[in-house]
């Protein structure tokens, strides 16, 4: 595979894709990102003058349509990272709001890559929801287990599309489904390109992309600044793996850039796990300000099973951030946030 000169970044303007953007264009490529916000897109483009030459955006009303992407993968474009998904929890039919819209949007991206003829590899952002298994008998057993890249959760289709499953549980579905489509396509399709998906679990960490105030923060960092805002009681972490959204949009580009991880699944995560308790006694321990209103709680950290971020580790050359600096670096940024 060669090196690819000209990439599209689906949700390039979002949380994980703006940090995606950044390190493409550190690396000299030049990157189309692919946003619903126009507004977004030029507010991204004017924050980083020194790459305007280099960073062009085209506005994508609806992700599951295959002719709007169509144009966007034209042009010379000779890489996908597709970071663009539905995420919601307020939903009121799981298989019209979340399943459907993820799956048809990896294959319409996936389409879309395959008509070019250009495209020679496409990365997709799965999520660590789709290897998950909150009811493995490893665990119920007591017995230690680690999560590889092998591993899917063994969500049905219908127990995910059911309108009585709780969106959380949904929504792994979403992931799965989405992400075996793609792998499925490929198989079945052949196309010019191949494919790498990434698992993440909760990413937290800095933003890159336009948010002019804490109200707009993504989700996960959401729950941190919730945190150190001296929210109580403290939050309960669902799974105890994390990544800093700096080390994920590496892994990305890494996945684009290694010709041996065409065909891979890979689990980025770091050997730390982390608490919500722990965020709160880092505050305290470096903000003076949240002295009083932060209070540390000793929360449990689930110790009964492990995950395999050792190997994307080792074959993207990765260094993972430490849970400290992660939250320091998000909490100073939001500080300053009106």
């Amino acid at each position: 595979m060669s090196s690819p000169q000209y990439v599209l970044v689906t949700g390039a303007t979002g949380f994980i894709g703006a940090h995606v953007v950044d390190v493409l264009l550190s690396r000299g490529l030049r990157v189309r990102g692919a946003t619903r916000s126009p507004a977004k897109g030029e507010a991204m483009r004017n924050a980083r003058p020194q790459y305007k030459d280099r960073l062009d955006f085209v506005q994508i009303r609806d992700f599951a349509q295959p002719g709007e992407l169509s144009e966007a993968v034209a042009g010379g474009i000779d890489a996908v990272i597709h970071v663009a998904s539905p995420f919601t929890y307020d939903t009121t039919d799981n298989e019209k709001e979340l399943i459907i819209p993820a799956i048809n949007g990896v294959k319409a991206v996936l389409s879309a890559a395959a008509s070019s003829g250009s495209v020679k590899r496409v990365v997709v952002t799965s999520s660590f929801a789709s290897v998950l298994d909150a009811d493995r008998k490893d665990r119920a057993n007591g017995v230690y287990f680690t999560y590889t890249g092998a591993d899917w959760n063994p969500l049905t289709y219908e127990e995910s599309a059911d309108k009585a499953t709780s969106a959380v549980i949904a929504y792994r579905g979403s992931k799965k489904f989405a992400e075996k489509a793609a792998w499925d396509f490929v198989a079945e399709n052949k196309p010019s390109f191949d494919l790498v998906t990434l698992c993440p679990p909760m990413t937290f960490g800095p933003v890159a992309h336009p948010v002019a105030k804490t109200a707009d923060l993504n989700e996960s960092n959401a729950m941190l600044w919730k945190v150190a805002s001296g929210e109580k009681p403290l939050p309960v972490a669902r799974v105890p793996f994390w990544i800093d959204v700096r080390d994920l949009a590496l892994a990305h580009v890494e996945a684009l850039l290694h010709p041996e991880a065409g065909g891979q699944r890979y689990i980025p995560a770091s050997p730390e796990r982390f608490s919500y308790g722990k965020a709160a006694q880092i505050v305290v321990d470096h903000f003076e300000w949240a002295h009083g209103s932060v209070v540390p709680e000793d929360q449990p950290v689930d110790e009964s099973h492990g995950v395999d971020g050792e190997t994307a580790a080792k074959a993207l050359g990765l260094q993972y951030k430490t849970f400290e600096q992660t939250v320091t670096d998000l909490v100073k940024q939001a500080k300053a946030m009106p």
